[in-house]
């Protein structure tokens, strides 16, 4: 019998890979998956390396665009292959833990912003919303997941 699979954020892991050179670590998040094989994962980090400048989701004539905020360079489509990348290595994990909040892994908490670079509402970071349409029902994130482990 196979252990189940979970891919997590790495910053949840204590991996330093957010754009300031730090980690997010949860250690509950930890504990509630340690009877997971965890898989880190992160996007951002392969593209842009770490430490990087902060992105942020732009609703750009009704497509959300990931831009970084001071070179203004487009990343999505990077960030969309990496994504699609950990989805084809692990087609069948079992559930998939996110950083809330995050332009790329926000689940339903990513900030989206307009032209202006004024919050209009919040939404899903773009690794977010390939997870859930691959892994529907099993996408969480750091608070999210502690609930439907308990």
């Amino acid at each position: 019998m196979r252990k189940k699979k979970a891919i997590v954020s790495a910053c949840l892991l204590g991996e330093t890979v957010r754009y300031d050179g730090t980690t997010k670590k949860d250690n509950n998040v930890i504990e509630a998956l340690k009877a997971y094989e965890i898989i880190p994962f992160c996007p951002e980090d392969p593209v842009m390396g770490t430490p990087r400048e902060r992105i942020s989701v732009i609703n750009v004539n009704g497509e959300y665009r990931v831009i970084t905020d001071n070179s203004r360079i487009e990343v999505t489509t990077a960030l969309k292959l990496q994504t699609e990348k950990m989805i084809e290595a692990h087609p069948d994990a079992d559930i998939i833990v996110l950083k809330s909040k995050s332009p790329s892994c926000g689940l339903g908490t990513t900030p989206i912003l307009n032209t202006n670079r004024e919050e209009v509402k919040l939404g899903n970071g773009v690794a977010a919303d390939l997870f859930s349409n691959r892994f529907p029902g099993r996408v969480f994130d750091e608070y999210s997941i502690l609930t439907h482990l308990a």
